[in-house]
């Protein structure tokens, strides 16, 4: 091990007990990502000056929301990590039962996004509310699912960063005695804190008047967040590497920014909402 190398601080993944069963960080950081969201979200639908003449959600109508969403991310955060990051071996194929098994840590935020999208668009059918509207709201508040989904990532810990020889750079349990980026930090901090400032202040400026403009601007910045610290964050070689020093989370961020492109355009397309 170098003699400058952090040690990586010895965290209990297991936070408390209630009886015999263990409350683990990985979904205390679920909990707090879906209940501070879901707080922001009520806030923001109760300030009438952020919002122009078009139909908004009610306060309490976020709970429906909440529930769709917190469904969404974890089924298809589950799915699509067993479709695109299940091991050479097939592992869940061979053990069917771990697929439900979501405490043992194994979600995709992709799939998360597509599950957060599905319910976010049955939420809007059902209240008959504009689908963008009901997107820019939960774009507002995604930055801070990812932001203790990656703290969680760090205290587990997983998805370690690259080989560094960075004054920060610290020895992960697992992974080799060599230092490495806390890539997991460098995401929470670009995906979660830095993009739950661009869009907030979008919001403050008029995001939501302009239906799926704060949708487009989290996709493009997340997108390009992402691929961004995947250059320091080290790939599953077997799952996540792919040919030309690409990865899996660049090749599926890359149609996110794509999408964002769209949506900014679509809302300016679109006018602005009168107030």
């Amino acid at each position: 091990m170098p003699i400058l190398a952090i040690t990586f601080p010895q965290i209990d993944p297991v936070f408390f007990h209630v009886g015999p069963f263990p409350v683990r960080w990985y979904g205390l950081a679920y909990v707090f990502g879906l209940l501070f969201g879901w707080l922001y979200a009520r806030r923001l639908v109760q300030i009438d000056a952020l919002w122009g003449a078009g139909a908004r959600p009610t306060a309490s109508s976020l709970d429906d929301l909440l529930v769709y969403s917190a469904l969404g991310a974890v089924i298809g955060g589950r799915l699509f990590n067993v479709l695109f990051y299940d091991t050479p071996d097939h592992f869940y194929w061979k053990h069917p039962f771990e697929i439900i098994a979501v405490w043992h840590g194994g979600m995709a935020f992709h799939g998360g996004l597509i599950g957060v999208a599905v319910g976010a668009w049955i939420f809007a059918r059902r209240h008959a509310l504009p689908a963008l509207t009901v997107a820019d709201i939960c774009s507002a508040v995604a930055p801070i699912g990812i932001f203790f989904g990656r703290i969680a990532n760090f205290i587990k810990p997983e998805m370690w960063g690259r080989p560094s020889d960075v004054p920060w750079a610290m020895v992960f349990p697992g992974a080799g005695p060599w230092p490495r980026h806390p890539s997991q930090l460098y995401e929470a901090g670009l995906e979660g804190l830095l993009m739950l400032l661009i869009t907030g202040l979008f919001v403050a400026r008029g995001g939501f008047r302009r239906p799926g403009l704060v949708a487009g601007v989290f996709g493009v910045g997340y997108g390009i967040a992402r691929i961004f610290s995947e250059f320091f964050r080290e790939p599953d070689p077997d799952l996540e590497a792919l040919a030309h020093g690409l990865t899996m989370g660049m090749a599926l961020s890359a149609p996110i920014v794509l999408i964002g492109i769209y949506l900014i355009f679509h809302s300016f397309r679109g006018g602005r909402l009168k107030p």
